[in-house]
């Protein structure tokens, strides 16, 4: 299994453009065949944080996610766009 989250920052008056961008995205993921889990959230106490927990039933799952055409359309022609600063940290299950 992979799993790991992304955090991405933006603009205040970005938000309500971002939440629909999110919606959408999350949607989309959740219907991968290899889509384990998918959930965007707001960081409590900094609103312009957005951390995106995922998980993949492989890394060819993963690669799918990144190379279907929702993800294209709303991450790298969405969210890419207005992201201040982004990274992603890769976790290792205990169980």
């Amino acid at each position: 299994m992979v799993s790991f989250v992304i955090r991405m920052t933006f603009a205040p008056e970005d938000r309500v453009e971002v939440d629909e961008i999110l919606r959408n995205l999350a949607e989309a993921s959740r219907q991968e065949t290899g889509c384990i889990s998918y959930i965007p959230h707001r960081m409590e106490g900094d609103p312009d944080t957005v951390l995106i927990y995922e998980q993949y039933r492989d890394q060819a799952a993963e690669e799918a996610h990144r190379q279907s055409a929702h993800f294209k359309k709303y991450a790298v022609g969405g969210l890419y766009q207005k992201m201040r600063e982004r990274s992603r940290e890769d976790l290792v299950a205990l169980l």
